[in-house]
């Protein structure tokens, strides 16, 4: 472990919790924000440098944190995109915009007939086709939510109706500066490993420490893979130095258990993305995590705190939790067929890295991160609830 780092106040907490929460933080929208940064960017730098091995940029008109994870997850992708489709088509625009002066202007029509020009996918781009236009209308509200580019004139979402309809757009200063640099010509790489494996050889110092602390903040779970897990060794041999310096620099706790880590907000805090939040799914997934607890003698868990089981067994599992819970739950969930519940738990539990499921043998697994929250109702609304 290296020496330990200088206590953080409760500002420069917050400017680190920008730094990770959002993707970049841009002066003329948040300036207050910006400037905390600012103020604080040596101080901020040597400990992210430090702890992460990330870069910090303080640019005149924005900071940002490039933030690359130890292992890329689906659900770190772009969630507003429904398909591959729609990524290749933000990559087009990016180019398109690289090729354009700051502030200058351009039509939707000239932009969409070079996407279809740069465009590498096994079938050709057709505006006629809806599929087609709805993609590319997801990719363009990115763009233009990233602050890449600003609408002048014209509505966007009528081009999903017609591939006649045009808008006016600008290219801000921010398209300059959202793709990070890289050392080498990105046609060298044949992988997504490879760029990662680039990333290490940065790196070359304390390298098990700047993967643990980047998990451990960018993961909701860190989780013993196998028996000489190097990484989870690392955070079980050291929770004490680690708890203790994660607590003077945020707001989160760490814990630690057999086959999982995690850190925890004592306080709910709306700034960070959390489980469970006030969504009706939450209330779903923590009774049937309550309901499987029950049943816990019936299932078979790996020495890696893991449980599988099939996915028609889970059903069951779900049929039973609504029987007794679902009362309470938000009209959408009690009103869902069995399968439709059954699909949204998974796809939740997925989303926070809590199980994995395998399509092709329909075999649910779900890790030891989901065993250690679940939920019950208070013991007044039960008894009310029978008296019904």
């Amino acid at each position: 472990m290296s020496l330990q780092a200088e206590v953080f106040d409760e500002q420069t907490s917050e400017a680190l919790a920008l730094l990770f929460e959002q993707f970049w933080i841009l002066r003329d929208d948040e300036p207050e924000a910006y400037r905390l940064i600012r103020d604080r960017e040596l101080k901020l730098k040597r400990y992210i440098q430090e702890k992460f091995g990330f870069d910090l940029i303080v640019h005149q008109h924005f900071a940002k944190l490039e933030k690359i994870p130890v292992e890329p997850h689906s659900w770190m992708g772009i969630q507003a995109f429904d398909e591959q489709m729609d990524y290749s088509i933000f990559c087009c625009a990016l180019a398109y915009t690289e090729q354009k002066a700051v502030d200058e202007q351009f039509l939707l029509s000239d932009l969409a007939e070079r996407i279809q020009e740069l465009y590498s996918g096994d079938i050709p781009l057709d505006w006629t086709l809806y599929q087609h236009r709805r993609s590319l209308v997801r990719a363009l509200k990115q763009v233009i939510e990233l602050r890449l580019i600003k609408t002048i004139d014209g509505n966007l979402e009528l081009f999903q109706h017609s591939e006649e309809e045009e808008v006016l757009y600008e290219v801000t200063v921010y398209s300059r500066y959202f793709m990070r640099s890289y050392p080498d010509d990105l046609f060298k790489f044949d992988s997504i490993e490879e760029l990662i494996e680039q990333e290490w050889r940065r790196h070359s110092e304390d390298q098990r420490r700047k993967r643990v602390y980047r998990k451990l903040l960018m993961t909701p779970f860190v989780y013993r893979q196998s028996e000489d897990d190097q990484d989870f060794a690392y955070i079980r041999n050291f929770r004490n130095r680690l708890r203790e310096d994660i607590e003077q620099h945020s707001p989160f706790r760490l814990e630690v258990f057999k086959n999982a880590a995690m850190l925890t907000l004592p306080e709910a805090k709306k700034r960070y993305t959390l489980f469970p939040d006030t969504s009706g799914i939450s209330d779903v997934v923590l009774h049937a995590i309550a309901m499987i607890r029950v049943q816990l003698k019936e299932f078979i868990i790996n020495e890696l705190g893991e449980l599988r089981m099939p996915y028609v067994r889970f059903q069951t599992v779900v049929n039973e939790t609504k029987e007794i819970y679902g009362h309470g739950w938000a009209k959408k969930y009690r009103d869902l067929t069995i399968e439709a519940l059954a699909d949204e738990i998974i796809a939740f539990w997925m989303s926070w890295d809590m199980a994995k499921y395998e399509q092709q043998t329909h075999m649910l697994t779900i890790l030891p991160g989901a065993a250690r929250m679940i939920a019950y109702y208070p013991q007044d609304y039960e008894i009310e609830g029978e008296g019904v």
